[in-house]
This record gives C-alpha cells, sequence and structure tokens, in this order.
C-alpha cells in the first residue's frame, strides 16, 4: 500500500464543500482499513499519510475537513501532532479526531486540552465513523463559508469606504475659496464616514449681487453626494431656463421642477439661498426645507441681534408647482450670517440625547466671543459636544462677514 491513496479525484482547487479527511497513521493495515470503510461514500475524499513528519505538509496541500489523528507513533506522538496542528495556520482550525487503541480518561482530557475535537478507539464502526466524519466536517466547511463571506464583506466595505472618500474629496475640491475683502468668507465642510449630500458655494453674480447657497441631500452615500454636486453645478452655472438668479424664491422653484425627486431615485433636498446687493446692503433670501440661517448684526459685537431667516418651504422635489417665498432685509454695518446644514446640531451626545438647534445657535453665538475664527471655535465646540471627531451625518457651516 502507497503512502497516500485516496476514494474520490481530488477537489478542485478553493473547493469548501466537499469532505476530506486525511487519516495519519504509521500502520498501513489502519490506512487501508479505514479506505475500505469510506470507499462506499463517493462523495468522501480520503487521503493516507503513514509518516507524520509530512503531515503537515499533506494538510496544506490535500486541505483536509477533518483529520483522524492516531495517538501512539512512533518518533512523533499524536499529543505533539496536536500542538503542530494547532499552531499552524492552515490546520488551526480543522476538526481532529483522535484514534486510539484504548479508552484512558486522562490521555482523554489531555488531548482534548490541546484542541482534539473528538476521540474515537480504533477502529470505530463504519457507521459511527462516518457520520462524526460528516458532522465535524460540516461545522468546518460552515466556518470557513462564514469566513470567507466575512472576508468578502470586508474587501466590499473597504472599497465602499475608498470610493466615498474619493466621493469626499472630489466634492471639498469643489467647494469654494475663502474671500477676504468685503464680503470675506470662511467655512468648515466635514464629510461623515458615509458620505452624506452637502454641497454649498457663493459667487458674483454681476458686480453688485453676491450669490450664496447651501443644500443638503436626503440620505448617504454616492448618489447623495451626486445629486448635491448636479444641483450645485446647476446654481454654479446658473443652467434653469428663464430663472432670475437675483431672485431666491424664482431659482428654488426652478430647481424644485429640475430636481423631482421620482426622477432621481426618490431622493430630495433641503436649500438656503440668498443674494446680497451691495448697492442697497440688503439680502434676499428663501429656503426650501431647510434650517433657518442665522445673522448676528447690530453696531457692535456686544450689543448684536441673534436674528433668525426663516422662511421655511417645502423640500426641493417633493412636488411639482410649489411656490417659493422670499424676504429681504437690511444689514447694519455689523452682520455676520451664518447658514449650516442639520449635521451641524443634530449630533447624539455621548449620553445618547440629540443636541438641539437653539444649544448649535448659543455655540454660534458665543463664538463671537472667543478672540479667534469662528467657524473654528463653533467646529470644536460641537466636537466636544459630539465625543469624538466623526459625525453621523455631513458638518457644512458657512460664515459671511458684510
Amino acid at each position: 500500500m502507497t503512502d497516500r491513496t485516496q476514494t474520490a479525484p481530488p477537489p478542485p482547487p478553493g473547493s469548501t464543500s466537499r469532505v476530506a479527511v486525511l487519516l495519519v497513521d504509521d500502520q498501513a493495515i489502519v490506512g487501508e482499513a479505514v479506505r475500505r470503510m469510506l470507499a462506499p461514500e463517493s462523495d468522501l475524499h480520503f487521503l493516507y499519510c503513514a509518516d507524520p513528519a509530512k503531515a503537515m505538509e499533506a494538510a496544506a496541500e490535500f486541505r483536509p475537513t477533518v483529520i483522524l489523528q492516531d495517538l501512539v507513533m512512533p518518533e512523533i506522538d499524536g499529543l505533539t501532532m496536536l500542538r503542530f496542528y494547532r499552531a499552524n495556520p492552515a490546520t488551526r482550525d480543522v476538526p481532529i479526531i483522535v484514534l486510539s487503541t484504548k479508552e484512558e480518561p486522562k490521555v482523554k482530557a489531555e488531548a482534548f486540552t490541546l484542541g482534539a475535537s473528538d476521540y474515537l478507539v480504533k477502529l470505530p464502526d463504519p457507521i459511527e465513523l462516518i457520520a462524526r466524519i460528516r458532522h465535524h466536517s460540516r461545522g468546518y466547511i460552515a466556518l470557513i463559508e462564514r469566513n470567507e463571506a466575512y472576508a468578502a464583506l470586508k474587501r466590499s466595505e473597504e472599497r465602499l469606504a475608498d470610493e466615498l472618500s474619493q466621493a469626499a474629496q472630489y466634492i471639498t475640491s469643489l467647494l469654494p475659496e475663502r474671500l477676504s475683502g468685503e464680503p470675506a468668507t470662511d467655512w468648515s465642510f466635514i464629510p461623515s464616514v458615509e458620505l452624506g449630500g452637502d454641497a454649498f458655494g457663493y459667487y458674483w453674480l454681476d458686480a453688485d449681487h453676491f450669490v450664496m447657497y447651501l443644500l443638503d441631500v436626503c440620505g448617504h452615500g454616492v448618489k447623495a453626494a451626486l445629486l448635491s454636486i448636479s444641483a450645485m453645478n446647476v446654481v454654479r452655472n446658473q443652467t434653469l431656463p428663464s430663472t432670475d438668479f437675483t431672485s431666491p424664491a424664482q431659482v428654488l422653484s426652478g430647481l424644485n421642477e429640475a430636481f423631482q425627486m421620482e426622477r432621481h431615485n426618490g431622493l430630495y433636498f433641503t436649500m438656503f439661498y440668498a443674494v446680497y446687493d451691495r448697492r442697497t446692503r440688503q439680502i434676499a433670501y428663501a429656503s426650501g426645507g431647510h434650517p433657518p440661517a442665522i445673522l448676528i448684526c447690530g453696531d457692535t459685537v456686544e450689543t448684536a441681534t441673534i436674528i433668525e431667516l426663516s422662511k421655511r418651504g417645502m423640500i426641493i422635489g417633493g412636488m411639482p408647482g410649489v411656490t417659493f417665498h422670499e424676504e429681504v432685509r437690511d444689514l447694519p454695518a455689523l452682520s455676520r450670517l451664518y447658514f449650516f446644514s442639520d449635521g451641524a446640531y443634530e449630533i447624539t451626545k455621548p449620553d445618547g440625547t440629540m443636541m438641539k438647534l437653539s444649544e448649535f445657535v448659543q455655540i454660534l453665538t458665543d463664538a463671537r466671543f472667543a478672540g479667534g475664527p469662528a467657524i473654528e471655535h463653533t467646529v470644536n465646540a460641537i466636537r466636544a459636544v459630539r465625543g469624538g471627531d466623526s459625525f453621523e451625518d455631513d458638518v457644512s457651516l458657512v460664515e459671511v462677514t458684510f
């Protein structure tokens, strides 16, 4: 009898559904006896190894779903082999059935301590042996399949995380440069782990009108980011037909018709849009389901008034034919406008409660006394409330100083 025999052709590479039995026993007669026991089972792959020194090599090549290990052998005993199997990553989890010539409780206890899965006195009844082989193999195959599914899921999550990271970098690259002079601008954009649908911008429409906007698409992920980029490009490039971009109400109405949710995979967005007229020093604004902007204005920082610019309308894309309304407000000599996404204040605190808009507004208004950039102070404050650097949603916050 040769050192290695099989009852069925070798399994295909990468196969995890077959039952493969490796017998390590120095007695050829035992190898032949086990081969005959398993021969009627055409789906069982069998490999016999008479030399324990070659067992690890055989296991690496054959990839057994169960190992039948003789306990008493010359040179290397079965308990030592158990240690080798459990120390080797390739065989660490493979079920091992120890074969012994007699029942010895002390030896059995030591075998189980070293990692044996089962213990049989040889030669066992064929029915019992085959049943135990199938039982242990099923558990091992299920473990392999679970690990492979987990690994595939992890690879998929890593690819998705990479795609979201690239999308966040692309969105950031589209955001405007900070301006100095009049008006001056500052902003912060912190994408969430899943990437939300925030986008914002500002630009001079002409020599007298300065446009400001921020939109927030529902949901997370690449599809939300794509819609936010599409809407931002429409506003930035002024591609809405028959729309006066100095009129916030007309712009929101045009966007609402252009981005109806049934044509965009059920997605909609909220938006704040404002236009500053430097000739009259007035700001016109309108909102489509968006949080109110905050205007801090007055003669001095200490006496400044906190005003919510809350002309809330319907969400953008919710239903066609919606009429949006705008308001106009005079800007005093000292005026700072803040507009933001709801991710800036819908923050879960460490105690499980949700931060309120009023708390965020208080943080925002306190920032004027902080003695540094108000945006930086506000972001640091909400990170402290969150108890960490990551956020559940995109955080977008824009400051415009007139």
